[in-house]
Formats: structure tokens, sequence, C-alpha cells
């Protein structure tokens, strides 16, 4: 069984091998590799709004920031090639319509990561971080795209054992109409936050075949989220010895909103023995104390790493689970069987009808 450390390991090597071939690698014929694949380059962009980055200076940019800070406008364009980018990315909402592309067919050879945690002193020493401040990339503009990247906080609870505020986020999505292809999120507690701009604004957001891992709350946040055929990997936790070591989901959806979360045709696997994990927990957060957090995983194989017993928990005993939008619908697996019917609250076919990725994206159709 892997160690956080030798993930971590192999997350950036992995990468790293990746930039270097994109450089140096040449095909049996003899032509070099061209660094951004089939999406042209500095000397033959795909369109005037298009930029490239590369991190060894084959690009417009080496660095991910340097690159939206200079993509103002709309419906901006970012071919990144392979490669580790060790830095904090921000993009400011008025990026409207912006699109990230790994130049790569491989959502493993393009890798955002940084190391901040909530509870990460900031350098001018006027606090920490708290959680959204740890993150490694945030997303604020409507109409975001990404495909086949990795955002990744690789910061370990480990390396830091008097650091309480162990949150620490690999992105923040807060736009409407932000979506996901082939892209992956890893990190630990509060790996993928995805939120709204604000408590009367709802945030739809689309993730189709991507790939999610993490211990603690590690998909969360108030966001209208439909994540299909997508895959959630439970970790390991070395600092623990007994169950639970975390939850997959911890929605947060305001009481006006009628969609959270919402979980089709995917799948949960775990690292961890078999029952060590509870699919969800609701968060009320104290900015909100009206929410109602709202969860549906139909049609998913629930891997053995969940408890089938009570997959369900409370994350604060004032807010309990059973008075919140919990539900599934043909769920498949170990982590399904329903042994206390009590704590598995199923939809009726007629209810299933309505909790579909077009009743949640309304009259947004997300281009694959």
């Amino acid at each position: 069984m892997p160690s956080h450390l030798s993930r971590r390991n192999v997350l950036l090597a992995g990468a790293a091998a990746g930039s270097a071939l994109a450089l140096s690698a040449a095909p049996a014929h003899g032509r070099p590799r061209r660094p951004f694949g089939r999406y042209g380059s500095p000397s033959a962009r795909l369109t005037s709004t298009t930029l490239y980055v590369h991190p060894r200076g084959a690009g417009d940019f080496t660095g991910l920031q340097a690159a939206v800070d200079a993509a103002t406008g709309t419906g901006r364009t970012l071919v990144i090639a392979p490669g580790v980018y060790r830095e904090t990315v921000s993009v400011p909402a008025d990026r409207t319509g912006m699109t990230w592309i790994g130049a790569s067919e491989d959502p493993r050879d393009v890798v955002v990561v940084f190391d901040n945690a909530a509870g990460t002193p900031k350098p001018d020493g006027s606090g920490t971080y708290g959680t959204s401040g740890s993150a490694t990339t945030t997303l604020r503009p409507d109409g975001f795209t990404a495909r086949r990247i990795t955002f990744a906080n690789d910061w370990l609870r480990a390396d830091h054992p008097g650091v309480s505020g162990t949150q620490a986020v690999a992105v923040k999505v807060m736009g409407d109409r932000s979506a996901f292809f082939d892209c992956r999120f890893l990190g630990h507690q509060d790996t993928l936050y995805a939120d709204s701009a604000s408590l009367d604004t709802v945030a739809r957001q689309y993730f189709a075949r991507c790939y999610a891992e993490g211990d603690v709350d590690f998909v969360f946040g108030r966001a209208t989220a439909v994540f299909e055929d997508c895959d959630f990997r439970t970790l390991i936790r070395p600092d623990l010895t007994s169950a639970p070591f975390g939850f997959v989901f911890a929605p947060s959806t305001a009481v006006a909103n009628p969609r959270g979360f919402l979980v089709t045709r995917s799948r949960i696997s775990s690292e961890a023995p078999d029952g060590f994990y509870k699919l969800a927990r609701p968060w009320v957060p104290s900015s909100d104390p009206t929410a109602r957090p709202m969860l549906t995983v139909r049609d998913t194989h629930l891997g053995p790493g969940i408890d089938a017993v009570a997959p369900y928990t409370n994350m604060a005993s004032g807010h309990p689970w059973q008075d919140q939008r919990f539900a599934e619908y043909r769920n498949t697996g170990p982590g399904a069987v329903i042994t206390v019917p009590a704590n598995r609250p199923q939809l009726t076919p007629a209810q299933a009808a309505a909790h579909t990725r077009q009743a949640w994206l309304g009259d947004w159709r997300p281009q694959a």
C-alpha cells in the first residue's frame, strides 16, 4: 500500500518526466516532439486569443499566473505543456469564458501544485491562510473550462505535526458554468472545493471523467455540481488507527437552492480498510447557518471502503444528516448494500427522474 510520501514523489516525478519528454524526446523518424502537441505553438497559434505556457521557455510564459495576468478580456485559451507548475494561481472573475488545455493527452503530465494549508502562516505575518486561502488554484470566472489537467495540493500532515488547520485545497471553483473534463484533483483534506461566489448565487459545475482523491471532506462546497463518470478514491491515514478515516462528500447547499451535488454513473474505491470511510456528512458553515446540504448519489459503484451500515454522519450535532437532503438510487457494490434502511434514504423511480444532469444544469450544455 503506497505511503503519502511516495504518492507525492510519484506525482512530481511523473510530471517532470512528461516535461522533459515534451522538450527533448524525438519519435523514431527523427523529428522533435512538439511541446504543445496538436494545439499549435507561439509561431502557429490556434487563434489570436490563445496563449502558450511551457516550464522551460518554449511558450509565451513559463508560469500559469503570468499567463492568466496577461490573458485579459473574455474567451482566452491557455495551452499548457507537460510539466510541474509549482505555484498558486488565482483567476479573476473578469476572465470569463477562459479555457485551460493540457497539451498532453494524459492529465498526469500537466500538474499545478502547491503546499499551503489552512494553518500555514502567511509570509507577511498577518495570520494563516484559512481554508479558501490554502487553494493551489482559485477559479472565479463564469464559463471556465479545463481539460486534462491535474490540480493538486501536496501539503502533508506528517510534515507539519504542530499545525491544526489541516485543510489543504487543490482547487476552489466559484464560477457558474464551470466544466472539467478528464481532470485529476489530488490532496487529502478539502481537495476539491466546489463553491459559488456568494450565498445567493447559484454556480453550476460539471465534472466528467474526472478523478478526485483525499480523506476528509475531499469534495465539498455549496455549488450545484454534477459528477458524471468520475472516480473517487479514499486514502489511507497513517495518523489514525480506527474508523472513520474520513468522508468523501461534504455539501453545504444553501437552503433556497433545490440542487446541490449529483454523483451519477461513477465509482468510489479506497486504499483504506473496508468500512473505514463515510460517504458523506453535511457541512453547515458558520457563514450560512441555514444551509441545508444536498447530495444525490445514483447509479454509482460504492466499494468496500464505504461503511454500508452507516454511510452518513454528522459534522455538528445541531445539524443532523437526517434533516438534510441526502439520497441514493440504484447504487451497487459492497458499500451500497442496504442493511439498515433508515440509514440509506432511497429515491423512488419518480423522484429519480428529476435527479439528472439535465435538471441540475438547466439550459447549460457543457461541450465535451
